[in-house]
């Protein structure tokens, strides 16, 4: 239990700012805890005067974590449509509260959502909570937190996940410090620990050269934003039955200290490599930027999205929004095309989900070779001509 040393607090108020459940009230000069306490101790970490202490938590948070149950997946939405990685969140997520034996629930929040709700059922959602007020029609950091702390709160969902995109990333991680809640950062694998049913959360570390695998034991709730492309959406079932419940958030949530003067699409931001079916990946090995005219003779003979390596972002050759890797895009196209790239762990992790992946490249012990389904070793210069040509014929004859 949390305990209250009334002889040496001085009734500064630091614990009832910290407290995510505004569990503690300053009466008379004093701390005094309310019934809402969930024992996570982040008053006790902020007492400069030593006078919380916890005795006997062991138990006490057994209990407490008990009382937290379900998934959820903040379903992004922005510029009238769903965002990919929520429906791929949705896949996740139905697996892990099957595991769990819990619901799934996802948490919309935009304007004029429309048939958004029922795509997010027919995914494999049980329940919506949807948000939809003129006032969120802009993204804005600080009301999107308001609003899903608040939520958070009230209904106590012991699994958190988000896609790591800029929306994702931007936000997420204030609602995990507002809750003391554990938050690990572009996850690439969730899966559940049998013992305890703690959620184990796998991302790349030390620039991709290992996977670490966290927990959060003692916390609730377990907060993850999860790479785009990493994780398999269910197929739509339009048979599905499930409940949207529509939320109208009070004004006290709709407050911003943001203001939205105009949204302008970034140039490039149409580079959508991610939804490519079909990606040509140039890398060093092409050995000047005019390479990628190459490329792009290539791929507009397959109907392809040009992407490439960091090693030639880097260089200035292509823009930011072609890159592929641990620092870049996560991509799972039908067919990924790599030339001239050695396949270093980082590009690799950002590329293996592919159905089917090509590799070229004279180097015949290149690492790229041991991902490839399909290698040709061989000066690309050279191979690729030929392989257009090989294209163009099949398709007259």
């Amino acid at each position: 239990m949390l305990k209250v040393n009334e002889e040496l607090c001085i009734g500064c108020g630091v614990c009832a700012a910290q407290c995510p459940f505004s569990a503690i009230e300053i009466v008379n000069g004093c701390a005094v805890i309310g019934d809402s306490c969930t024992l996570c101790g982040a008053c006790v970490e902020s007492c400069d005067v030593a006078a919380l202490s916890m005795e006997g938590t062991e138990k006490s948070v057994q209990v407490d974590l008990a009382s937290w149950a379900g998934v959820w997946v903040f379903s992004e939405f922005r510029q009238g449509t769903l965002a990919s990685v929520a429906l791929e969140l949705l896949g996740a997520g139905r697996r892990l509260a099957d595991r769990r034996g819990v619901q799934l629930s996802a948490v919309l929040i935009g304007h004029e959502t429309g048939d958004a709700a029922k795509t997010l059922i027919a995914h494999g959602a049980d329940t919506v909570f949807r948000f939809d007020h003129e006032k969120l029609l802009h993204f804005s950091e600080d009301i999107y937190a308001s609003i899903l702390t608040d939520l958070v709160r009230e209904h106590r969902p012991e699994i958190v996940l988000a896609g790591a995109t800029a929306i994702g990333r931007s936000f997420i991680p204030g609602v995990a410090t507002t809750l003391n809640a554990g938050l690990t950062a572009d996850c690439t694998a969730l899966d559940i620990r049998d013992e305890d049913g703690a959620l184990m959360q796998t991302r790349p570390a030390f620039g991709g050269n290992i996977m670490a695998t966290i927990v959060c034991p003692s916390s609730r709730p377990q907060m993850a934003t999860v790479r785009p492309r990493v994780m398999k959406s269910l197929e739509f079932d339009d048979a599905r039955v499930g409940q949207i419940v529509d939320v109208e958030p009070t004004p006290a949530l709709l407050q911003s200290r943001i203001r939205v003067l105009e949204e302008v699409m970034a140039k490039g931001s149409n580079v959508n490599i991610q939804e490519a079916d079909i990606l040509v990946s140039g890398g060093r090995g092409l050995e000047n930027p005019k390479g990628f005219e190459l490329l792009k003779k290539l791929a507009d003979t397959l109907g392809a999205n040009i992407s490439a390596s960091r090693a030639v972002v880097d260089a200035g050759w292509i823009p930011y929004p072609h890159q592929v890797g641990q620092t870049g895009k996560t991509v799972a196209p039908k067919l990924y095309i790599a030339c001239g790239i050695s396949g270093a762990v980082q590009h690799v992790a950002g590329m293996q989900s592919s159905e089917t992946i090509v590799a070229i490249n004279r180097d015949s012990h290149a690492t790229i070779f041991d991902v490839a389904d399909f290698g040709i070793v061989g000066d690309l210069y050279e191979v690729i001509p030929k392989l257009i040509n090989k294209i163009e014929e099949y398709r007259r004859s």
